[in-house]
């Protein structure tokens, strides 16, 4: 039985293209980055504010922390996704190394991270577009405003029920649009990028002038628990590096481009992290910067210009766009791996001729994020995403220190400098991030959630592993 369980993909096999109608390869270098910051970019709007209720000035620490994590297991994402290029992410690298138990529980978890984390992304995405049309007297009613989902004596309330319309119709739009073709998806994300990039700068320039130093001190004025705790909560910002990865069969050349994209999004998405941190927390008390539009309560602080407000605004607005789009993307792509390998039904890898993009499953992502976007709370989804994240994270860093002992001669078209301590860096650091960062109402739904994979493997993948047949054959 055990053994059954820790099957391990072959790296051969893993690499293989799949049989029949293919995904399009046209990303380069520049596409890559922009999925990445796409999904980087966005999460800023909506933590800042948390973080610096968390840390007080610290919070610029705790992206310094949280970025650092993120480093080594960028190089460890390196590594495996050049000696892997495969669609799937964490969930291959994970066969490849430490077996299919193991591949399904961060498959699963990866849901986590890509599926679920669009909506509370969309419930923030409606909450600036309500903002931006209020100013201009639209105000929708107050049933549509926002999810809130009321349930009394074991029944929904449907008198007392809100639901949020604008943050549905933005998932399926998306979802409509990822299932048209990867070159329109990115050429999107890529213009909406660039307006975020330059409407970061804008904010930076803009309210740097208004950053007053006593503002800093103390530093820490909840102490390192506060820094931790702040890290493990900005760590959702940091979320979309890694999403380089699912497009590597939509890569020209993923020996040359997926390390590029993977570390380069990082990096420039950490630095201008650090310069938006330090100027929220220099304009305004940390006591009370608004916890869901810290930017633009800054922005308001910093002499409230309306150019300045409407800038942020809208880049928020393209923001949230992109992490929705490359979210959407990144789990529909983990699914057609999945499914590829036996462990979920057929259809679900199935590729249209025409738009050479999996349609059925990127339909059924997007209906069922956008039922969640409606109706569930934004805060009661994004510490799961937070700790979904991390264990992904965890086990790749552990991937990679399996396979420099297990297969120290496989080719490594990018190899992570000090492979070893750098793997073992990130694993510990990811760990303690969500050991000491998230509460223990996370980890107990965590842990449901876990239960919930676990049954559906056994029901499901167990008997259906298109490895595991073969081996048996």
């Amino acid at each position: 039985m055990l053994r059954r369980l820790f099957l391990t993909m072959p790296l051969g096999r893993a690499r293989a293209e799949t049989q029949g109608v293919a995904l399009r390869r046209v990303l380069g270098k520049q596409g890559l980055v922009g999925i990445g910051l796409g999904t980087m970019l966005g999460g800023i709007f909506t933590t800042i504010g948390a973080g610096a209720n968390a840390a007080g000035p610290g919070v610029i620490a705790s992206f310094v922390l949280s970025g650092l994590a993120c480093f080594f297991v960028a190089l460890c994402y390196s590594e495996l996704a050049c000696m892997v290029p495969v669609a799937g992410s964490a969930y291959t690298y994970a066969y490849a190394t430490l077996g299919e138990i193991v591949a399904w529980v961060i498959g699963w978890d990866l849901i986590l991270e890509y599926g679920i984390s669009a909506a509370p992304v969309a419930s923030s995405w409606s909450a600036y577009v309500q903002n931006l049309l209020g100013g201009v007297g639209l105000n929708l009613p107050a049933w549509a405003k926002i999810a809130h989902l009321t349930i009394a004596n074991g029944r929904v309330d449907l008198a007392h029920t809100q639901v949020d319309v604008l943050a549905f119709a933005v998932v399926l739009a998306i979802s409509i649009l990822l299932s048209i073709g990867i070159k329109e998806s990115s050429t999107t994300n890529n213009v909406m990028v660039w307006f975020q990039v330059a409407a970061i700068v804008v904010f930076v320039l803009g309210c740097i002038g208004a950053v007053r130093g006593q503002l800093f001190l103390p530093f820490a004025p909840l102490g390192t628990k506060g820094i931790v705790a702040s890290a493990a909560l900005v760590f959702f910002a940091y979320i979309g590096f890694d999403t380089v990865t699912v497009a590597s069969e939509e890569c020209k050349d993923p020996a040359r481009d997926l390390p590029f994209g993977i570390i380069g999004s990082l990096l420039a998405g950490a630095i201008l992290y650090l310069a938006i941190a330090f100027v929220t927390v220099g304009v305004v008390p940390w006591k009370s910067v608004d916890a869901g539009s810290g930017m633009l309560d800054a922005a308001r602080h910093a002499g409230g210009n309306p150019i300045l407000l409407a800038v942020v605004a809208l880049g928020a607005i393209a923001g949230t766009t992109t992490v929705m789009l490359t979210s959407l993307l990144g789990q529909s792509r983990i699914f057609y791996v999945m499914a590829r390998d036996g462990l979920l039904p057929p259809l679900v890898a199935s590729i249209d001729p025409r738009t050479r993009t999996p349609v059925f499953s990127t339909m059924t992502v997007g209906i069922v994020v956008a039922f969640m976007a409606a109706i569930v709370p934004l805060d009661v989804l994004l510490a799961l995403v937070n700790i979904g994240t991390l264990s992904a994270f965890s086990i790749v860093c552990i991937g990679v220190g399996v396979l420099r002992f297990t297969q120290p001669n496989a080719p490594r078209p990018f190899r992570s400098p000090l492979g070893i301590p750098v793997a073992v860096a990130g694993t510990i650091l990811c760990t303690a991030l969500a050991l000491f960062g998230l509460g223990g109402e996370t980890w107990l739904r965590f842990i449901v959630w876990f239960a919930v994979g676990v049954a559906i493997y056994a029901w499901y993948g167990y008997r259906h592993s298109t490895l595991a047949t073969s081996k048996s054959a």
